[in-house]
């Protein structure tokens, strides 16, 4: 995160030197993306700490949900940002646009994009790894910058190759409205974390586990199950149905084994599985406990 921000500095600096050079309305487009890059940065190396912090007597779950807050923020920064692309493009297409010095600022974007894709690829892999999405949104938007640049460099190479200078102002228009596509990915990512959308693929290997060990005859099932993420923190609660006969130590030693296969199937994640143990004879009626494997997500009423 540390090199993220170094970088958006270097990038701010070299494009408005760009800018200075040419004048070109289409690298004037990748500065202001670079500016707003830079304070969503900043931003998502704040939270990316705020989320490290340890749970507290206020905030008993930990302060992960920051990285999606983040999230959001750098989409809205994001779609600021295409507005502005967006809007100077189009004053440019109206004026006439004027380019010069086009060799200088080919050199300075080309390879300011470069740095830009190793350091964007970087961020989402090891976000990725790590489920840190404040990473992986900072990913985002630096690749996001990269194929601005890109287009950049594609553009104002046309204008010098065939001398039409109003292809730079049609360059940033185009880019502006690639970006709002990413702002709203981002803000949907973000959307969906706030409001703890259930990972289907998650589900299904939770649920795998416990009806494996009911076919083991570990447990004889299950209901009431839950889960739910928070970037690197996976909670998941359950009632575990076990024989009537069972002495508490054999049924804690069972319910423990179940545990440490769910969280086995998390194994770059801090996994919490809470689980209520029933006998058997207190089952709901025939049918009931298999509501939730069938991904209905309906608690349970006695």
């Amino acid at each position: 995160m540390t090199a993220s921000l170094a970088v958006a500095v270097v990038m701010l600096v070299g494009k408005g030197a760009a800018v200075a050079l040419t004048g070109s309305a289409a690298i004037l487009s990748d500065a202001l993306e670079s500016v707003v890059h830079l304070a969503a940065t900043a931003m998502a190396g704040f939270s990316l700490w705020y989320a490290a912090q340890p749970a507290d007597a206020d905030h008993p779950y930990g302060h992960g949900k920051i990285a999606y807050f983040s999230s959001g923020v750098e989409g809205a920064l994001i779609l600021l940002a295409a507005v502005a692309i967006v809007w100077t493009a189009v004053l440019d297409l109206i004026r006439g646009p004027e380019v010069q010095q086009i060799g200088a600022g080919l050199l300075i974007t080309g390879g300011l994009a470069l740095v830009n894709l190793a350091l964007g690829l970087t961020l989402v892999r090891v976000g990725r790894r790590t489920h840190s999405l404040v990473l992986v949104a900072n990913g985002h938007h630096v690749l996001t910058d990269m194929w601005t640049s890109l287009g950049v460099v594609v553009g104002i190479g046309l204008v010098w190759w065939t001398g039409a200078v109003w292809l730079d102002p049609v360059v940033a228009l185009v880019l502006g409205v690639n970006i709002v596509w990413t702002s709203g990915g981002l803000m949907r990512q973000a959307y969906s974390g706030l409001m703890e959308t259930a990972d289907p693929h998650e589900t299904q290997r939770v649920l795998q586990v416990l009806d494996d060990a009911v076919v083991e005859g570990l447990i004889e099932g299950h209901h009431h199950v839950r889960h739910r993420r928070v970037n690197d923190q996976v909670w998941i609660d359950q009632h575990l149905l076990l024989p009537d006969d069972l002495t508490l130590t054999v049924a804690h030693d069972r319910a423990t084994t179940v545990e440490l296969r769910q969280r086995a199937i998390f194994p770059e994640s801090r996994v919490q599985v809470t689980s209520h143990l029933e006998p058997r004879s207190h089952d709901h009626p025939a049918g009931a406990a298999h509501d939730i494997a069938a991904h209905t997500f309906t608690p349970h009423t006695s």
